[in-house]
């Protein structure tokens, strides 16, 4: 083989430190040429950015404010789009480096490459530092004043009680309905939901009428008007009425109604609520379904709510064998609580007529749809009809053999509730109102916090709400119930977990604490000696969800040591 020498190199000196380079039009060495020329020159290396610690979102230049997290992608580019004079040079790379959380410090890592002369690319890494500057976005400023919103949301239902509230309340968050909610008010007669845009308004009324039956009304003010461009700024106002029935009401159709529906006995329960009215004859279990447009053509009131039912022990039942869904038709004998009973309480000692008087120990028969689940020796809870007064024409006008003296509308655990058990779940509630932060909350609800006068039956109507959670599975369906963290065991089974329970029927009794040094409840000495119903609804594990809220590290030097 021939041997091929290379081809030579010619090397000049560098005119500034005389190191031998290759030669290059500026006849500079890279260090030489580095301090000769910087191309980060016009790149400022100090900047600042706007952060917003209600939303916990960065301003993106110019004015649209964007979620990010530390050191993210989104982050990195709200920084770059910071720095002027990037476009006159090529970026080839650019990372975060590590700094504390709470120094208010960014640190960025850039790689930028320039031509300086011909044919010559300059690389160079720098750093720059950002200043995070804590401020407030527009929204959360709109948030922070008052009378700020452009669009209300008034739900209204005029009735005694504010359980279907509460179970509405339950459906916006198992939804999500409240996220776009700028605050929750509570009135009279109901909740007012505020927002900052019409279009989250509308979208939360057309949310209530996928849930009730309701009717609802739109107006709107005008606050100002530029007839130089032809605008204008308005408030809207939706009005939503709830029809003023709930579960378990009795309902007296109109005549003209209970014709369109079938011919249906005028005289019914209402066994749902959804978006429409589902009422049941319960001598027949024949049912219909009223929409919300039917009822508001016609509309019509409760003859008897739940605070009216009355309890009665079933003496015996023979099921007719009559079905229909979960309903079986039965005849049943029942008397009322208490009955053939001897005691010494005489008849002026505050009872009601129909208790003193000779029709205690009297026996009714009746039809019941509950024939699958009552069996002699049970309580249930009906409506006593031949002792009540009701101002209604259209019941007025039913013939006297069309209407039964009892009706029964479910089963009572009457023993499992002397019990002073907790709950073993809880529930959430939308804890955003004034001066409240975040969304959600385990605490006590919008519906309630008013205070005054109707505190007590605020708190009966939660408890009662909360026992229809546990004994319909259709309502345990449409609501999420989270894992409790029961604190003090063997609290009682009344509100939010279990501060008090019922004496009575209605009665609440005072909280455990407060007689804790005086003499037991009476119902807790029943308690003892009553055993508790076989089939009474428990809430399974696999139904509860994890409060995520209460899941918190705790500090190792507060851990107790074993």
């Amino acid at each position: 083989m021939e041997f091929v020498a290379p081809t030579p190199v010619h090397r000049v000196l560098c005119a500034d430190c005389g190191t031998p380079i290759v030669p290059n039009s500026a006849n500079l060495c890279v260090a030489c040429l580095r301090n000769t020329i910087d191309i980060t020159e016009g790149i400022p290396k100090q900047a600042s950015v706007s952060f917003c610690r209600n939303c916990e979102r960065f301003l993106s230049p110019p004015t649209t404010w964007t979620p990010a997290r530390p050191e993210s992608q989104e982050l990195l580019a709200i920084c770059l789009r910071k720095l002027k004079g990037l476009n006159k040079v090529r970026l080839t790379e650019a990372h975060f480096i590590w700094t504390e959380p709470h120094s208010k410090r960014l640190r960025v890592s850039l790689t930028i490459q320039k031509e300086v002369l011909t044919s010559t690319i300059l690389e160079q890494v720098f750093e720059i530092e950002y200043l995070v500057q804590h401020g407030q976005c527009p929204d959360c400023a709109k948030l922070a004043a008052k009378n700020t919103w452009k669009a209300l949301v008034q739900v209204r239902q005029k009735v005694p009680h504010k359980r279907t509230f509460l179970f509405l309340e339950q459906l916006i968050l198992k939804h999500g309905a409240q996220k776009d909610t700028i605050s929750v008010k509570e009135v009279r007669d109901g909740l007012d939901f505020f927002y900052s845009q019409r279009s989250h308004a509308i979208k939360m009324v057309e949310f209530l009428g996928g849930v009730v039956p309701i009717r609802s009304k739109a107006s709107e003010q005008l606050l100002s008007a530029d007839t130089h461009t032809n605008t204008a700024n308005f408030k809207y106002t939706y009005s939503v009425e709830i029809v003023p029935l709930c579960k378990d009401d009795l309902i007296c159709l109109p005549p003209k109604l209970a014709r369109q529906m079938a011919n249906i006995n005028p005289l019914t329960l209402c066994c749902r609520i959804g978006n429409s009215i589902q009422v049941l004859d319960p001598q027949t279990l024949q049912s219909a379904e009223i929409t919300s447009a039917v009822y508001w053509r016609t509309p019509f009131d409760s003859l008897a709510t739940v605070s009216d039912l009355v309890e009665f022990t079933v003496l015996d039942i023979e099921p007719s064998g009559t079905s229909k869904g979960k309903w079986v038709l039965a005849d049943a004998q029942v008397a009322l609580s208490g009955a053939f009973k001897s005691s010494g309480i005489h008849e002026d000692d505050g009872m009601m007529d129909y208790e003193s008087s000779t029709l205690t120990n009297q026996i009714f028969h009746t039809r019941t749809h509950l024939g699958g689940i009552l069996q002699p020796g049970d309580t249930a809870m009906g409506y006593y009809i031949s002792n009540a007064n009701f101002n209604s024409d259209d019941f007025a006008s039913l013939p006297s053999h069309r209407i039964p003296d009892i009706i029964l509308v479910k089963k009572a655990y009457p023993n499992r509730r002397k019990k002073n058990k907790a709950r073993n779940w809880k529930l959430r509630s939308i804890a955003k109102e004034a001066g409240e932060e975040g969304e959600t909350g385990s605490g006590r609800g919008v519906v309630g916090r008013m205070g005054g006068r109707d505190t007590r039956k605020v708190e009966e109507d939660y408890e009662l709400f909360l026992r229809d959670i546990e004994e319909d599975e259709e309502i345990r369906g449409a609501v999420n119930l989270y894992k409790a963290k029961n604190d003090k065991p063997g609290a009682g089974s009344g509100l939010a977990g279990g501060k008090t329970r019922r004496k009575g029927q209605f009665d609440m009794d005072v909280d455990e604490h407060a007689g804790a040094g005086g003499a037991p409840a009476e119902g807790a000495v029943d308690g003892e000696s009553e055993e508790e119903e076989p089939d009474f609804p428990e809430v399974k594990l696999d139904e509860l969800l994890e409060d995520f809220d209460e899941m918190t590290i705790e500090d190792p030097a507060h851990v107790p040591q074993e």
